[in-house]
C-alpha cells in the first residue's frame, strides 16, 4: 500500500511538470513577435512641391507616432529625373527595406528602369502620386504598386465648380457678353495622365453642362508657381480684357496666377476687377485664398489619407503580407493601383 501511494505521488508530479512546460510553451508561442523596424527610402519630385511637402510633413508625422515600425529617410528630385536616377542608385547600395517613389518623369522607360532597378535588388516599391501610361512594367514585379490618384475625378470636380461659378455669377464673368466662356490652362507636365485627364476632363465637363468655352491660350508650368506667375503677367497684357477665368491643373500654378492678377489691381476684393481662378490639390494658401474670396475654388486631396496609405500599405509589403491586409482600400481596374479619392472644397462661411 505504501509502495502505490509512493507511485502515485510520483506520477502526479510527472503530470503537473509535463503540463508546466506545457503551459509556458503555449503561451510563449502566442507572444507576437516584434516586427523590425522599416528602413524606408522616399523619392520625392521636389521638396519645394507645396502639395509634395504636405505628404512629406504627413509621413514625418506617422513616423514620430511608430518610431519602431518606421525610419523614412527623404531625398530631393530637384525636379530633374537625371538627379533622381542617381539617388536611387545611391539608395539601393544601401540597406533599405522599401521604397518610396515620387517619380519626376513618368515616361515608360523611366518606370521600367526603377522597377527593373527595384526588382533586382527585391526591395518592395511603391510608386505615388503618379499615373503612369503603362502599368505593365509594374505588373511584371509583385513587390511593386502605385498609390495615386483619380486624375478624371479631379478634372471633372473642377469642372463641376466652374460651372456653379458661371451660373451664380454669369453676368460678372462673361465680361464680353457672348455667352461663352473665355479662359487660359495652365497645365502640369506635358504628355503626363494627369495633366491630360485634369485638362480634358475639366473643360468636357463644362461644355456637357451647355457652357460654351473658347481657350484662349494653354501654357505649360509643369506645377510651378513662379513659372505661372511670370506666364500670367506676360499673357494678362496681351489678354488681359478677354480672360474671363484661369483654369490651374493644380494649386501652385493657380496661386501664381493670383499673385500675377494682384500685381495688376485684380482680386483684391473688388467685384468690378475680379478674375475667377480654379485649382486642384486643397493646398492650405489655396484655401486660404478661397476663404477670403481671391481664389474661386479648388477640388482638395488630402495628403494625409495619402501619406497613411504609403505608410500602411508599405510596412504590408516590406513585412510579406498582403498589401491591402488590414485596409479598406481596393486596387482599380488596373489590379496594382489604389487611388485616392477627391472632393470639392466647400469655402467656410466669414
Amino acid at each position: 500500500m505504501k509502495i502505490f501511494k509512493t507511485l502515485f505521488l510520483f506520477f502526479i508530479v510527472i503530470i503537473v511538470t509535463i503540463m508546466s512546460i506545457s503551459y509556458t510553451k503555449i503561451h510563449a508561442n502566442s507572444q507576437v513577435v516584434p516586427q523590425k523596424q522599416i528602413k524606408t527610402a522616399v523619392l520625392l519630385f521636389s521638396f519645394d512641391d507645396p502639395y509634395i511637402s504636405l505628404v512629406r510633413k504627413g509621413l514625418e508625422e506617422i513616423q514620430n507616432k511608430n518610431t519602431s515600425s518606421v525610419d523614412f529617410t527623404f531625398y530631393d528630385g530637384k525636379r530633374n529625373q537625371n538627379i533622381q536616377n542617381a539617388l536611387l542608385d545611391s539608395v539601393l547600395q544601401s540597406d533599405y527595406n522599401l521604397l518610396l517613389i515620387n517619380l519626376v518623369d513618368l515616361d515608360q522607360s523611366t518606370v521600367e528602369s526603377v522597377i527593373y532597378k527595384a526588382k533586382q535588388k527585391n526591395i518592395p516599391l511603391i510608386l505615388f502620386n503618379t499615373v503612369p501610361f503603362e502599368t505593365i512594367p509594374i505588373k511584371s514585379y509583385s513587390k511593386a504598386l502605385v498609390i495615386s490618384t483619380d486624375a478624371i475625378q479631379s478634372g471633372v470636380l473642377q469642372g463641376d465648380l466652374i460651372i456653379n461659378e458661371w451660373n451664380s455669377n454669369k453676368n460678372d464673368i462673361d465680361r464680353n457678353g457672348d455667352n461663352a466662356l473665355q479662359y487660359i490652362l495652365l497645365k502640369g507636365p506635358n504628355n503626363i495622365t494627369v495633366t491630360n485627364a485634369r485638362s480634358l476632363y475639366s473643360i468636357s465637363t463644362i461644355n456637357k453642362s451647355g457652357i460654351k468655352t473658347q481657350e484662349i491660350l494653354s501654357k505649360t508650368c509643369n506645377w510651378d508657381e513662379n513659372c505661372a506667375e511670370d506666364s500670367i503677367k506676360l499673357l494678362f497684357l496681351s489678354y488681359g480684357k478677354n480672360i474671363e477665368a484661369i483654369i490651374s491643373n493644380n494649386d501652385a500654378m493657380a496661386i501664381g496666377a493670383v499673385n500675377s492678377l494682384q500685381s495688376y489691381g485684380y482680386n483684391k476684393g473688388d467685384k468690378s476687377k475680379y478674375i475667377p481662378v480654379f485649382g486642384i490639390d486643397g493646398i492650405p494658401e489655396a484655401i486660404d485664398l478661397i476663404d477670403r474670396g481671391i481664389m474661386s475654388g479648388t477640388v482638395s486631396q488630402d495628403p494625409n489619407q495619402t501619406a497613411e496609405a504609403l505608410y500602411v500599405v508599405g510596412m504590408n509589403l516590406a513585412n510579406n503580407l498582403n498589401p491591402l491586409q488590414g485596409t479598406n482600400y481596393k486596387f482599380d481596374e488596373t489590379g496594382v493601383t489604389i487611388n485616392m479619392p477627391y472632393h470639392e472644397y466647400e469655402p467656410q462661411k466669414q
